[in-house]
């Protein structure tokens, strides 16, 4: 399918709007809902793609790279262009709807260096995460092979990257694999390995501590794939879509609950999806949005949108079949209820995304109307009385949350400390182990040298006995002859 960036502007009664954003299939969610941008919010038409002009250099076209918003901006980085690998770091603008290219620098892993000028090597099949105001780089496949999956991290303030030092047994070296924000943790899984080696492992990245786990599952996981689309819903479940072996593509939908680590398959309702690999997906509320990717016979043109509170499939909108990559920019503007996940119901938006009604099989924007009667306007003062209730109960729980994160997060803090302390520890026992080790290596080597200085010694006083031995038996033999013959005189 031809290359695109998408965007979804939803608008309440206030004109405030949100935007999704994807560029080249890569589709990203842009979380400051104060943006405003006329030339999205101009969209009139719903489940449409609809070009938007943008200013500035555009980026070369790609593919197999990965994008990331952070503070009104959308950082792109990599990919693939006509069989070479990228390096560049292209920023997309959201209020100026404008391109630019950022030269970033790498950060030494030696305080004392300077920093240099150079980018990352460049590489496909990686991914970008946001995290805070900074962006997290895993994976890719890169021109030199390296045995274990790179994790960076670049700084938008200062266009630095450096080296996310993590602990623990790091992920084989892969590119093609999905990583998913859950929680604190960043959850690996699949890809295609060193030799095109498919690969259905799941490793674990928590971010308060930096430590790799791989953890052991239960069920039948996804078969070995890369190329697959993942997210993440209520901050548990991990759902697996599509993606491709060498010698197939796949349709078929996974869920692994984080916390029992149980895979499972959730049937399905609505429209069948057609296989397809190298799509790209988004999460607005419960709605999980895929669009782009392809089969062995074509390019998928359906965007489609799965439900995940009921895993009903449908059919929001297509595009023309399989096109070049291009870096041109198209919006869509979904008519879909946003949803909020299980146990967030009470949340009034999601995601900083307006609450919308259903009119049949279709969202409209809330109409603020004058209450025309006295009926209407008690109603509407008891509904007030009720909202207010609620704002109260929902601040207490959210002051009570609040507290259970801070004390959370001042665990882990400690933990992290301990952790640490360990470790430093454990250094400096290797240290000293390996201190008496070599003390031991030269003792070993002066008894030796003491054990030569014996057995030199005994030879030579063996010798010397024997020496003693033979004059001892000469002078004895001459007295006995002179005796004799002084007999036989």
């Amino acid at each position: 399918m031809a290359s695109a960036k998408v965007s979804h502007p939803v608008k309440s009664a206030s004109e405030e709007s949100k935007v999704l954003v994807v560029e080249n299939g890569k589709m990203v969610d842009v979380q400051d809902k104060e943006i405003t941008m006329e030339g999205l919010c101009s969209i009139s038409s719903y489940d449409q793609w609809a070009r938007i002009p943008v200013s500035g250099p555009l980026p070369k076209p790609r593919y197999k790279h990965a994008a990331a918003v952070v503070q009104e901006k959308m950082y792109v980085f990599g990919g693939n262009h006509n069989g070479r690998y990228l390096g560049d770091m292209q920023v997309l603008d959201f209020k100026s709807l404008s391109w630019s290219k950022l030269e970033a620098k790498i950060q030494s892993e030696e305080p004392s260096d300077l920093t240099g000028t150079a980018s990352l090597p460049p590489c496909a099949g990686h991914a970008l995460v946001p995290w805070g105001n900074k962006i997290l780089c895993l994976a890719g496949h890169t021109r030199e092979p390296i045995e274990s999956l790179s994790a960076k991290e670049f700084d938008p303030q200062t266009c630095t990257w450096s080296t996310l030092r993590t602990y623990g047994r790091s992920p084989s070296s892969r590119g093609g694999q999905s990583v998913t924000l859950v929680g604190g943790t960043l959850v690996v899984f699949g890809g295609e390995g060193d030799g095109r080696s498919l690969l259905n492992d799941l490793h674990v990245l928590d971010l308060e501590t930096k430590t790799w786990d791989e953890f052991e599952t239960t069920g039948t996981p996804p078969s070995p794939r890369s190329e697959h689309a993942a997210a993440c819903y209520a901050d548990r479940y991990l759902l697996i879509f599509g993606g491709g072996s060498h010698s197939t593509c796949f349709s078929d939908l996974h869920l692994l609950d984080m916390q029992t680590m149980e895979w499972s398959r959730p049937e399905h309702q609505g429209i069948t999806p057609e296989p397809r690999a190298g799509h790209a997906g988004v999460t607005v509320g419960e709605n999980w949005f895929i669009t782009g990717g392809g089969n062995n016979k074509k390019g998928v043109p359906e965007t489609l949108v799965l439900n995940m509170s009921t895993f009903v499939w449908s059919v929001v909108t297509g595009l023309e079949g399989r096109a070049p990559p291009t870096s041109e920019i198209y919006a869509l503007k979904s008519s879909r209820k946003s949803g909020v996940p299980s146990g967030q119901l009470n949340e009034p938006e999601t995601n900083g995304l307006a609450s919308v009604a259903e009119n049949s099989s279709r969202g409209v924007i809330f109409e603020i109307e004058e209450l025309q009667d006295e009926k209407t306007i008690k109603r509407a003062d008891t509904s007030k009385t009720l909202l207010q209730a609620v704002k109260g109960e929902k601040s207490n729980i959210e002051e009570k949350l609040n507290q259970e994160e801070l004390q959370s997060s001042r665990l882990k803090q400690e933990l992290a400390n301990e952790l640490d302390l360990v470790r430093n520890q454990l250094s400096a026992e290797e240290a000293r182990a390996s201190q008496l080790e070599n003390e031991i290596s030269d003792l070993q080597q002066r008894l030796q040298k003491m054990e030569t200085l014996e057995k030199e010694s005994e030879s030579l006083r063996l010798e010397k006995d024997a020496e003693s031995d033979d004059s001892s038996s000469g002078s004895n033999q001459r007295p006995a002859d002179k005796g004799f013959w002084r007999w036989n005189g």
